[in-house]
């Protein structure tokens, strides 16, 4: 996986913003281990047991009442169980972070690492859940046989083209949100970052050339959003170069944003593509020469987003581009997932959303913007992932699209 790392840094803690630019210590295999021993989460009872009393009212005979009163109204399950609430983090280990297929047990600590950032940054209690089987099919009647488990699904470390698939299906036969985070999370915070990398400059969105380097599971998420916030024109770049109309090979994702990008039909790879290019975006763990980065536009902006190692050094890039931003948390400008994933499931279970529009995710890359223009400078171009305005401040926003969109 080649998105940006849901990970904070080292050493700090919610709400400390005044070290969101600060490189953590190098961590240890001994501290790092033994955080994880016995895993990072647990449930804890919200109801008291501290007497026969209280125990007869959480459970039997008083439980019985509740679940009468469920038998007969299927909608009281959302006031008196914790299921529409409750986040499934959902993953078959194909891609997880940047070590690739390492399947279900090795992908669970990752898993309940952003268990843990759902409860910090989003106050939502979620489970993970990993799957033994790639097949999208057991996949889907998997989660819609627990769907009375559960009230949103969050994918994850799902490889592509799988997870287009994957998510496409779950959104149609699931009464939830749902959000594949590598695709949307990142898209998300990449138009974030966009904005406020163009309000530093003095920049607008519509006069621009983006250049999305990967077609994965971010790439084509952010070029579809880009599109859709009216970005002048995007140009995706894969391994075989330029994406473009009429080229052959194209998957059925690749081909429906052939027909949105690449107005200006550039052919050829990613030096034709970044030549006068305003902005570049990339998530596809390649390495780009200085000398193209230096044949962009004056005052270019440079994402290289690929972990851990950046597509561009931000110090070469810095050379050429105006805004340079990485997914790492040890250099400025930190591209992370957890600003926007928390306050999206958080607002959209706010307001009982049924699925995640593309209108809520726009709110959420907007409200990113608005908590960062606060202090926004060239090395700041996003609120530090610590900054505790933001889950609030996105599920809001995302709420009120929610309710603009008729979903809720």
């Amino acid at each position: 996986m080649t998105t940006p790392s849901d990970t904070t840094p080292s050493g700090t803690t919610p709400g400390n913003t005044a070290l969101s630019n600060t490189a953590p210590a190098r961590l240890t295999d001994e501290e790092i281990f033994s955080a994880h021993e016995g895993g990072k989460l647990a449930i804890g009872a919200t109801a008291s047991l501290a007497d026969p009393r209280a125990l007869s009212i959480a459970y039997t005979p008083g439980v019985a009442r509740v679940s009468r009163a469920i038998a007969d109204d299927a909608s009281l399950a959302a006031r008196y169980t914790w299921a529409h609430r409750l986040v499934a983090v959902v993953s078959d280990g194909t891609a997880v972070l940047g070590l690739g297929d390492i399947g279900p047990r090795a992908s669970l600590p990752v898993m309940e690492g952003k268990a843990a950032l759902f409860k910090t940054f989003g106050g939502l209690d979620s489970i993970p859940l990993v799957l033994d089987t790639t097949d999208v099919d057991e996949i889907v009647e998997t989660l819609v046989r627990l769907r009375p488990s559960f009230g949103a699904v969050n994918l994850e470390d799902v490889s592509a083209p799988r997870c287009f698939e994957l998510e496409a299906r779950l959104i149609e036969a699931l009464d939830c949100p749902v959000m594949h985070d590598d695709q949307h999370g990142t898209a998300v915070v990449v138009l974030a970052a966009l904005r406020g990398a163009n309000a530093v400059l003095g920049k607008d969105v519509a006069d621009q050339r983006v250049v999305v380097s990967g077609a994965g599971a971010a790439g084509v998420a952010c070029a579809k959003i880009l599109v859709a916030a009216g970005i002048g024109e995007v140009t995706l770049v894969d391994s075989r170069g330029v994406v473009h109309a009429g080229r052959d090979g194209l998957n059925p994702v690749k081909a429906e944003l052939a027909a949105i990008t690449n107005a200006s039909g550039l052919r050829g790879g990613i030096a034709e593509a970044l030549r006068g290019a305003d902005v570049f975006v990339g998530v596809s763990s390649s390495t780009v020469p200085e000398e193209l980065i230096a044949s962009m536009a004056p005052g270019s902006v440079v994402f290289a987003l690929s972990n851990p190692d950046p597509e561009v050094h931000p110090e070469v890039a810095a050379r050429h581009a105006a805004v340079v931003a990485t997914g790492r948390s040890d250099f400025p400008n930190q591209i992370n997932n957890v600003l926007a994933f928390p306050g999206i499931f958080r607002g959209a279970l706010d307001a009982g959303a049924t699925r995640i529009t593309e209108n809520m995710k726009l709110a959420a890359a907007g409200a990113i913007a608005a908590v960062a223009s606060d202090d926004l400078a060239a090395d700041r171009i996003v609120p530090s992932a610590l900054d505790p305005r933001v889950g609030p401040e996105v599920a809001a926003a995302v709420a009120a699209a929610a309710r603009a969109d008729g979903v809720a």
